[in-house]
């Protein structure tokens, strides 16, 4: 097997956690998970009464983290020959991506991503990162993380925290339309 990154290199067998086996690659230290192996070790790791709406989104989530500089390098699927799909994963600072094989379901790690992914509470959850779900989980947490952040840069952060603790109890109140109503008068005026 080659690497994605690196075709010149031959990946060597290693292990990225206790009971993971992966193929690593010697010159960007990216590591190929074999389906099957990731699902083996899977098994043991995922909680199974854990739903997706569960998983925290991680642009909400500022972690400090420098992708790798072969990061944006497509690559082919040292398995099977497949273009690699690109997942592409937004924190509040930066973004990187995971690659995974439309045919093997194997999936390519740069360097520094399984740390991050466990960091994340996402390591046992790759699979469900390419789901159309989970997508549109990110989609909407995203336009919410972007507008909370204009409200607080036009606001500032303790009237905008305030607008944002009065919007979440007006929601969860059975009357909340009314004091929304109330707020839109006022300013009419």
């Amino acid at each position: 097997m080659r690497c994605p990154k690196h075709p010149q290199e031959a990946l060597i067998s290693s292990q990225l956690v206790d009971g993971l086996q992966t193929h690593s690659c010697p010159t960007c230290s990216g590591s190929w998970l074999g389906a099957d192996d990731y699902q083996t070790w899977q098994v043991d790791h995922v909680d199974p009464d854990l739903k997706l709406e569960n998983l925290v989104v991680p642009i909400t989530q500022d972690v400090d983290y420098q992708p790798s500089r072969y990061d944006n390098r497509a690559g082919l699927c040292p398995s099977c020959g497949f273009y690699l799909v690109r997942g592409r994963i937004n924190l509040s600072q930066t973004a990187f991506f995971i690659e995974r094989c439309p045919g093997c379901k194997g999936m390519w790690l740069d360097d520094g991503e399984w740390d991050l992914l466990q960091t994340l509470c996402l390591n046992a959850y790759i699979p469900l990162l390419f789901t159309d779900e989970w997508q549109s989980r990110v989609r909407v947490a995203e336009a919410e993380y972007r507008e909370r952040t204009a409200t607080a840069s036009k606001l500032g952060p303790d009237i905008a925290e305030k607008l944002f603790e009065l919007a979440k109890l007006l929601e969860d109140h059975p009357n909340g339309d009314f004091g929304v109503a109330y707020l839109m008068r006022r300013f009419d005026k």
